[in-house]
């Protein structure tokens, strides 16, 4: 796997079996180095700190320390770690939450081992997409909530518009065209080869354009872009 190297992987799961399971499918790869493991979130917060991994796999319900607390620690120490929340449920309250606290990502427990692979690599590589749905969820958390009846006062449309143009002329100064193009397929949940395929430009290039979007904006990966595509008002619900 080019481009990457080795990945330092930290396992946090209280069930035995569970992280048994997770060495099994990582051992089929020899990109990803298992360098500790945890039984609860507290133990997953320690280790993060002392071994620095690249990537967390951390199950979200735990003793101690959840894994949603967990995460939002770990991110406070060290926002470069990317956390994998790994769960048997697709709840999306549970998902949205987890990167709400800084998650990359999500894998559900029973995917086929060439699906977590394939997915973790891409998290490796920033290249794992949200889901549209989660995107969704997003938007409307900017918007103040999906709740029925949820609405600004006067003043707070006022301040909400200039907060939404404010952030705009912002996001047009630092940005081209096609970076902004590009930065709204990312929002909507396009992976690299579908934005390449919907402008007509190489994978590489798409690359390039997200690199450059990232250092513009002072971010590090797929998910603070979508936040930040959502809370400017790039992409509508």
């Amino acid at each position: 796997m080019g481009g990457i190297g080795t990945v330092r992987v930290l396992l946090a799961d209280d069930h035995p079996h569970g992280r048994e399971g997770m060495r099994d499918i990582l051992g089929g790869a020899a990109e990803f180095e298992i360098v500790g493991e945890a039984a609860n979130g507290e133990q997953a917060v320690m280790l993060a700190a002392d071994l620095a991994p690249d990537l967390v796999l951390m199950d979200i319900n735990m003793p101690v320390m959840t894994g949603l607390e967990a995460t939002a620690l770990i991110k406070s120490i060290d926002p470069r770690i990317k956390i994998i929340m790994v769960t048997v449920s697709d709840d999306i309250t549970d998902l949205f939450e987890s990167i709400k606290r800084g998650a990359q990502g999500y894998l559900l427990k029973n995917l086929s081992p060439s699906s977590w692979l394939e997915y973790l690599r891409a998290v490796a590589l920033d290249e794992a997409p949200l889901s549209k749905e989660l995107a969704f969820r997003m938007l409307q958390e900017f918007n103040g909530g999906s709740g029925a009846g949820k609405e600004l006062s006067p003043g707070g449309q006022a301040a909400a518009r200039n907060k939404s143009q404010a952030g705009s002329e912002t996001f047009h100064t630092a940005l081209t065209q096609r970076e902004r193009e590009v930065l709204e397929q990312v929002a909507l949940g396009g992976s690299n080869k579908q934005i390449a395929e919907n402008f007509g430009l190489s994978e590489h290039t798409v690359k390039n354009h997200l690199k450059n979007i990232l250092q513009k904006l002072h971010l590090d990966n797929r998910v603070q872009l979508t936040r930040y595509a959502l809370e400017k008002g790039l992409v509508k619900d």
